[in-house]
Formats: C-alpha cells, sequence, structure tokens
C-alpha cells in the first residue's frame, strides 16, 4: 500500500521566543515491512536541523533557532510503501535487548489496579494473553479525546477508563510488564478509512513474543497493525516517541496547532486519472 503523510505542527508565541530547541522523532525508517520514499522536514523559520538517531534507533532531529521567533512552523511530507506483516516486526532494526523493554518508568509503573488487571490474563500463553490484553482494553477504556493529559499514568487511566490511543498503549504497555513481557510504545501514522484529516498522530505498543520477536497491537482499536499502519519511532513510553518535544525560551504564551493528512496514494491516483 502507499500511503502519503503531510503533517504540519505550528507553534505560536504571545511574545517572540528568544531561543527554541526541539527533538523531532518525525521521520520513519524503511525495514522489509515498509519503504520510505521522498521524506523531508523543513520548517518555516530560520532554524538548524541536525539529524542524528536515539538509543532505540529512531531517527532524530534536533532543530535550533537562534534569533527571536514568533511562530514556528514544523512540516514532514513524503510516501511510504507498506506490507500487511500480521503484526510481525521484521528484525532489521534492533539495537537493545529486549529486556530493556521490562523497565518501568513514571507513566507506565505497576500500579495497584494495572497489577490487578494484568493478573486475569498471566495464566495464558505469552502470545494469547497479550491478545486477550489487547481486547480487554479497547473494552475497558473507551477512547474519548480531551479527559486525560500526556502526563496521565497507565493506572489513572485505566481508573478513568477514557482515553485516547497513547493512553491505550501505556495500558497495555505496563500490563505485559507486569506479566513478564517486554513491551515498549510506538508512535506513527494509521491510515483510517473514514477519512483522511486527522488531529493528531496514532500510537500503539509492541510485545516480545519469543519464537516471533516484536509483534504489534493496537488496543485503541483492538486490532494489530496492518499495510495501514506507518512505525515512526519507539520508545519506553511517550515520552521517548513522541513525535516533538522540546522548550522555548524567553517567549510568552504558547498555543499548538497540529494539522495531518494521511491519504492512499493510490487511491487519489485513480481518482485524478477519472
Amino acid at each position: 500500500m502507499r500511503i502519503q503523510i503531510d503533517h504540519a505542527t505550528t507553534y505560536a508565541y504571545d511574545r517572540a521566543a528568544r531561543f527554541i530547541i526541539q527533538r523531532l522523532r518525525l521521520t520513519p525508517r524503511s525495514s522489509e515491512a515498509q519503504q520510505v520514499r521522498n521524506w523531508s522536514v523543513e520548517t518555516d523559520v530560520d532554524a538548524r536541523l541536525r539529524r542524528s538517531e536515539d538509543a532505540f534507533g529512531n531517527i532524530v532531529h534536533t532543530l535550533y533557532t537562534e534569533q527571536p521567533t514568533q511562530g514556528l512552523t514544523v512540516r514532514v511530507t513524503g510516501e511510504v510503501i507498506t506490507s500487511d506483516t500480521g503484526g510481525v516486526v521484521p528484525p532489521d532494526q534492533e539495537t537493545l535487548s529486549p529486556l530493556v523493554f521490562l523497565r518501568d518508568t513514571p507513566l507506565t509503573r505497576p500500579e495497584k489496579l494495572i497489577s490487578v488487571f494484568a493478573s486475569e490474563f498471566s495464566a495464558h500463553p505469552p502470545l494469547d494473553r497479550m491478545h486477550r490484553l489487547m481486547a480487554a482494553i479497547h473494552g475497558s477504556v473507551a477512547f474519548e479525546v480531551g479527559v486525560t493529559t500526556p502526563t496521565h499514568t497507565a493506572g489513572e487511566v485505566l481508573a478513568l477508563g477514557r482515553g485516547v490511543c497513547q493512553d491505550h498503549a501505556h495500558v497495555f504497555i505496563a500490563c505485559a510488564r507486569q506479566t513478564g513481557v517486554p513491551a515498549r510504545y510506538v508512535s506513527g501514522h494509521l491510515l483510517r478509512r473514514d477519512t483522511e484529516d486527522q488531529e493528531a498522530a496514532h500510537a500503539w505498543a509492541e510485545a516480545w513474543i519469543e519464537g516471533l520477536g516484536w509483534v504489534g497491537f493496537d488496543p485503541a482499536n483492538g486490532v494489530c497493525p496492518t499495510d495501514r499502519y506507518v512505525r515512526v519511532a519507539t520508545g519506553l513510553d511517550y515520552l521517548g516517541a513522541a513525535p516533538v518535544r522540546g522548550a522555548s525560551y524567553g517567549g510568552g504564551g504558547e498555543s499548538l496547532a497540529v494539522r495531518l493528512s494521511v491519504r492512499d496514494a493510490d487511491v487519489q491516483q485513480r481518482q485524478q486519472q477519472a
């Protein structure tokens, strides 16, 4: 499948920021499951972009501005050709032992409710356990925008029973680790069937299954990833894979707007030729 992505993040400041630094995890890597084409990262201000790779193997661009800035837009565009691997991640990008992903973080710490919820599935074999866990989270945590923040922990989300894809992923990761299964956070994009325009990027989780390797689970939608998914970055939790993280200095109040379009390039081409 050919998926076209156009993703713009815009910051506006009440007073010009003297200096801005951001770490951008917006660029996917090519693998056996996805081939990245014509990918670009651009800004609408005079800024430096330095490309590197973090400890998790993610492509990172560090952005610096060196003059007062009233507003900033970071835009990424490109095309990715994907294939359906049944949720199994090709093992060609791994830089760390799966055991690293048994570590708890403040967002995925094993709170009591997480421990109780996870214990319901511990008797099942690991792959079956993860499928059951995904289905249970999908049924227990309703998708609702605006009721959580990036600081909500997995336990708080499970108690609330509502959240967004980031929250579903954190609950899954916390529960998987509680049962001894390494799990990690994934940020990326989902080609939806109902709309091209979206409010934010997508997030899901991956669990390490002996004999298979890393396998994706999307508890927000109750499915394993298909060729409609584009993987961009991974981490222990949201903070390690967030598309944009950074700080500004010397400015006033900050506002944020995101514009995202995820399109089926083949469908678009047929429509243009009709």
